[in-house]
């Protein structure tokens, strides 16, 4: 019966995956950025667009290659490898454009952390302390939230391309909800285009009144 649970939940994170790469797509070609009013867009793409770029043209190549070759030379195989192929290459695209209508967002109270897919961490202004430009790497290639769980510190990373850039000093031991779920933490790292500009941007709106 575990086998199964965890079969479905890896079914059910495989299908939302796939959606929010599509929706993510459709966002980028009709320019509709995932930007509520209100909130400043921290962008955080450019550490990983460059590598998906070449992914997207070597993808788009191959698919153009072989389906040339198989028209020729073993056509049963041609519409099912050309199938696949192109659901690689729109998912690469799905990928970088999630990247980038996807930003992090400042808003009055708080600073949402995002990834490139998914991901989400609210960060409560109030609740930090400092900000400072460190670095940090997330163990592995894939995983883009990970906790170091250093006594008596534990640091919440939320990182692009497996690295941080910038860190959020909060006031004390604070409870965010991650994609792993509540997480008690007293750092928050993340990756940002501009960290020294997004550094002074949080100092400027965490000292700035509310509306």
């Amino acid at each position: 019966m575990e086998h199964l649970r965890r079969a479905r939940r890896l079914v059910w994170a495989a299908l939302r995956l796939e959606v929010t790469l599509y929706l993510a797509l459709g966002r980028w070609i009709t320019r509709r950025r995932d930007v509520p009013p209100g909130t400043v867009p921290i962008g955080y793409s450019q550490l990983v667009a460059p590598m998906l770029m070449l992914w997207i043209f070597g993808s788009a190549v191959e698919v153009v290659v072989l389906d040339v070759l198989l028209s020729r030379w073993w056509t049963p195989l041609r519409i099912p490898l050309l199938m696949l192929g192109v659901w690689g290459l729109l998912w690469m695209l799905g990928l970088l454009a999630a990247y980038r209508v996807r930003p992090h967002l400042l808003g009055e109270r708080a600073l949402q952390v995002r990834d490139g897919i998914h991901a989400r961490v609210d960060v409560p202004l109030d609740q930090v302390a400092s900000v400072r430009t460190v670095d940090h790497e997330l163990p592995g290639l894939l995983r883009s939230v990970h906790v170091e769980a250093d006594e008596p510190d534990a640091t919440l990373l939320v990182g692009v391309g497996s690295r941080t850039n910038l860190e959020l000093v909060l006031t004390g031991p604070t409870v965010l909800e991650t994609p792993h779920g509540p997480t008690t933490v007293t750092r928050v790292g993340l990756w940002v285009d501009e960290p020294r500009e997004v550094a002074e941007l949080i100092r400027r709106r965490r000292s700035a009144p509310l509306r």
